[in-house]
């Protein structure tokens, strides 16, 4: 079966089920091999600032898609599958980009388009892609390993004890995390309260942000590893009012590379739970992870 995935998280999905795609899209690298890929987009955006690639993406998004995706290539291919998207068109293609692309070649595959807004939405997509590519029990092990991680973490933290939590997607705006960041902590055993578990993500006002007041804050933008977010720190503690941030004042602002933990719906948002319960309770759980950085 030659499979092509859209997105670094069908294609995470597929590697977990033993799957190797005949393509991928520009942004997958998890994992490693994947990145030596052909892959069969390009991105409109290449801004370095968080305000300017805001921006471009507003302004790709409102004429069009963010991404062109390499029909030849594709034609070319002939694949039996493609694994796409209907999550965030601005995350990676989605299948409105894959329909429209098909639409014009002759290559007539089955398009499994994944649908996430949950921690358990994220279960689901894996079972979906073991069905689509016959590796059902495969797919059934997984889940069931990834539902007893997220119980072992979920009996250790305390239920009396949930400190105020905000895990940041983006920095200038400032956007809390979305859709199953939610979920995510709360298995990790933190409250959050800047956004209702599954409703996508929002910039609020910097105001806001202040007034929420989080006890521990996790900054892992999307698309950006936890070095390029250290060295744009700046767009966020800059700001007036910054070291006013009980999490500023007690040191728990904590920087997670979103692209492999939190962003992606992936098995490893598994990775982020027992992550984040560590921030959250380290007297109970444990000490950080060596991937989680202090900016």
């Amino acid at each position: 079966m030659n499979v092509v995935s859209t997105s670094p998280s069908s294609t995470e999905i597929l590697y977990a089920l033993g799957v190797e795609p005949v393509a991928v899209s520009h942004a997958c690298d998890y994992p490693p091999e994947a990145a030596e890929l052909p892959a069969i987009d390009v991105s409109k955006v290449d801004a370095r600032a968080s305000a300017d690639r805001h921006e471009q993406v507003r302004a790709a998004t409102a004429n069009g898609h963010l991404y062109r995706m390499d029909a030849d290539r594709i034609g070319d291919l002939e694949p039996d599958l493609i694994v796409t998207q209907g999550v965030c068109g601005v995350c990676a293609v989605d299948d409105v980009l894959v329909d429209e692309t098909l639409a014009d070649l002759e290559v007539d595959p089955d398009v499994l388009a994944l649908q996430a807004n949950r921690l358990e939405d994220v279960l689901e997509c894996v079972r979906e892609v073991g069905e689509a590519v016959g590796r059902q029990d495969r797919a059934a092990t997984l889940v069931s390993t990834l539902r007893d991680r997220i119980d072992a973490v979920e009996e250790r933290v305390p239920d009396d004890d949930r400190p105020r939590t905000a895990v940041l997607e983006w920095m200038d705006p400032v956007r809390p995390a979305g859709s199953w960041v939610a979920d995510v902590v709360t298995a990790a055993g933190g409250e959050y309260g800047l956004g209702d578990p599954g409703e996508r993500s929002e910039p609020i006002e910097w105001d806001a942000f202040l007034e929420y007041d989080p006890e521990v804050l996790v900054v892992a933008p999307c698309g950006f590893d936890a070095e390029r977010t250290c060295e744009q720190f700046d767009e966020l503690a800059g700001r007036a009012g910054w070291d006013d941030i009980t999490a500023v004042r007690e040191d728990r602002v904590f920087v997670l590379d979103g692209s492999a933990y939190l962003t992606r719906w992936t098995p490893r948002l598994v990775d982020a739970v027992e992550r984040l319960a560590t921030l959250c309770h380290p007297e109970t759980v444990g000490a950080p992870a060596d991937d989680i950085v202090r900016p």
